[in-house]
């Protein structure tokens, strides 16, 4: 158990940290440093919390960030551009602070002492398009140079590097978190399932891209959570990657919007649109390390995520009626 810690989180406003807040908030101290880009923060009832300070601020701005480091035991960098729209309108900024912020995290948490951990999210997608069953030890791809499908992937993979040689090199307890497909209340974005769902709850046309054949994992948040919180307390993570996912919860893009409106009873239509021209179109992690040292495994299924996050999903469109 996670006590009487100074615990500092960048993208601390985004809904995955949030659900860490949730988890932590009220035996640790937490700083949370965001932009507020995306802001899961301020709705969820923890931005006024009285263990929870909030800090303004940009990754790419290193004194502000290593000045608001002081004293943190922990640090979890969660912050970073994603979605694939974002990625391909602004690659330059999506490099900059995947890949700088990265670099400025690390350098601070280095700089401040910190020595408990350091979690860096990297991403599913730097093993590539077709990623069956990949392991840890896989190798990961860097995709084609001037696709910009894969800006996300290399900014990632440059940070993963980077981690662990601060952590080789330096002795910082870096670990390494890949997630396959995260979803659950408090997200916001371009994530399928809670744009699915808060369509399906109003009943219009759910859009997917191609075909639709497109084969993912989807990991509810609280298990993603469960798997970070291992990551911290066990000292065996450190200097480690690790996939974290629901290898049971396997179904295409098209069955998910499918599985979405029978289980939300709802009249969408699914509408096709033209394929991008690159996508993943296989993303199933072993999750078999995590298991076997640290003792992980997903809890939840699909059906129960959906109705869980369509459950929050229904409370936003109510307040913003």
């Amino acid at each position: 158990m996670i006590k009487g810690k100074n615990i500092f989180i960048t993208g601390g406003a985004g809904f995955i940290a949030n659900t860490l807040i949730r988890k932590l908030a009220d035996d640790n101290r937490i700083v949370v440093y965001d932009n507020f880009h995306r802001d899961t923060l301020t709705n969820s009832g923890f931005a006024d919390h009285p263990h929870v300070e909030i800090v303004r601020g940009d990754v790419l701005d290193y004194y502000l960030l290593n000045r608001s480091m002081k004293n943190a035991e922990i640090v979890v960098h969660a912050a970073g551009i994603a979605g694939i729209d974002t990625v391909i309108k602004d690659p330059i900024r999506t490099m900059r602070v995947n890949m700088i912020g990265t670099a400025n995290v690390l350098e601070a948490a280095y700089v401040n002492g910190v020595s408990g951990r350091v979690l860096d999210f990297s991403t599913s997608e730097v093993f590539g398009s077709m990623a069956f069953k990949s392991s840890e030890q896989d190798n990961t791809v860097a995709g084609s140079a001037g696709e910009a499908r894969w800006v996300y992937a290399v900014s990632k993979l440059a940070g993963e590097h980077l981690a662990k040689a601060y952590h080789s090199q330096l002795q910082l307890p870096t670990v390494t978190l890949r997630p396959f497909n995260v979803y659950g209340p408090g997200q916001t974005g371009e994530g399928a399932i809670q744009v699915f769902i808060k369509r399906a709850l109003r009943n219009e046309d759910i859009h997917i891209d191609g075909d639709g054949n497109q084969i993912r994992a989807w990991c509810y948040v609280d298990d993603f959570v469960d798997c970070m919180m291992c990551c911290i307390e066990d000292d065996r993570a450190i200097g480690e990657s690790f996939n974290i996912g629901n290898a049971r919860a396997v179904m295409t893009v098209l069955g998910l919007a499918q599985t979405v409106c029978r289980v939300l009873e709802s009249k969408s239509k699914i509408v096709h649109d033209p394929p991008l021209s690159a996508d993943v179109e296989l993303r199933i992690p072993s999750v078999k390390k995590a298991e076997e040292m640290l003792g992980f495994k997903a809890k939840i299924d699909l059906e129960e995520g959906i109705k869980q996050t369509a459950e929050w999903v229904d409370r936003v469109l109510l307040c913003s009626a």
